[in-house]
């Protein structure tokens, strides 16, 4: 366990270096922030002044250098817009994104689950082709387009929910949290549900191939000769086997939700961390894409290492050596 801790965090900053150069090197690719956000009428001492205190007077390896020296004490530079530390406009926004990511995941897991069983126990019944039919749809349709039909049923035409905003929020420890409010359960009904939809599609989908595989095992039809009940054989035999992939993908797809929540951040205009980065994006705010992307990528080595250890809780015979081992 120690052993296999160590050579994961050795590979992680390998990986946090490798990305860090790649996102460095994008960043600098896609424009100057100077032609964006300095007047068309500044002369060239005011050209030249804004230039030096961004530090872009710099070479890309001296820049790159810097970032690395200022990223090890957790300082990933300035907003060329704000003027604030770039990371802080990051952490301020991630409680909104990630109470979205959970709502969405677990709405995924409440439906997603019950539904891909019923569809693999019954696959010729019309409950099951009705689950499969939905489970396409989710798939098939894109985000935004649900997001703004989403908002013209509920929001326009019914009037039951809010198309936009967080809402009213309560904070706990200095974190403000709106789903502790009913205001604000309201205000994120929609845009979870609309962040969730293709995971429902993907969980449904994943249980249904799980479930049907775990029927046709030996244990399953050991079960039966027993005489236990199809609750039973269902509850504990199945639904135990089919979670191990269950779990992986979902926890892979929690950090695709928070990682790519941009879209409904923006149709919704949910204050998250989405909208912050396209809004950074439009004036090319180097410090905070950077701090995203970089956040992003650790979220990402976390998620893994975090997998790894549950697939061994939740099988005993899956080292963690063995799961190094089958993805090396």
């Amino acid at each position: 366990m120690i052993d296999f801790l160590i050579r994961r965090s050795l590979q992680s900053v390998l990986v946090l270096l490798a990305m860090s150069l790649l996102v460095f090197v994008g960043i600098h690719m896609i424009g100057n922030p100077i032609d964006i956000l300095l007047s068309p009428d500044a002369d060239q001492a005011e050209r030249a002044r804004i230039i030096a205190a961004f530090g872009l007077d710099q070479p890309f390896w001296h820049q790159y250098f810097l970032f690395l020296r200022s990223a090890v004490s957790g300082d990933l530079g300035n907003s060329f817009v704000f003027g604030t530390p770039a990371l802080d406009l990051i952490l301020d926004r991630l409680p909104a994104t990630m109470e979205l990511a959970v709502a969405a995941i677990l709405i995924a897991i409440v439906l997603g689950i019950p539904l891909g069983l019923m569809a693999g126990l019954y696959p010729q019944h019309w409950i099951g082709r009705s689950i499969m039919t939905v489970s396409i749809l989710g798939f098939s349709l894109p985000t935004f387009w649900v997001g703004l039909m989403l908002i013209m049923l509920f929001g326009v035409q019914l009037g039951w929910l809010p198309a936009s905003g967080r809402g009213d929020t309560i904070d706990v420890f200095g974190v403000p949290l709106s789903f502790l409010t009913l205001d604000g359960l309201r205000h994120l009904a929609l845009p979870a549900f609309n962040l969730a939809l293709f995971n429902i599609a993907l969980v449904i989908r994943l249980v249904r191939a799980g479930a049907q595989e775990a029927l046709l095992q030996d244990y399953v039809r050991f079960a039966r000769a027993k005489g236990l009940s199809n609750a039973r054989i269902i509850g504990v035999h199945v639904l135990k086997n089919i979670l191990i992939p269950v779990v992986t993908v979902i926890a892979l797809q929690f950090g695709s939700i928070i990682a790519f929540a941009i879209v409904t951040e923006t149709v919704f205009a949910w204050p998250g961390m989405g909208k912050l980065i396209i809004d950074s994006i439009r004036v090319l705010d180097r410090p905070v894409i950077v701090s995203y992307l970089m956040l992003i990528v650790v979220l990402f080595v976390v998620i893994n290492l975090l997998v790894d250890i549950v697939y061994s809780l939740l099988d005993p015979r899956v080292r963690l050596s063995d799961v190094e081992g089958g993805r090396a």
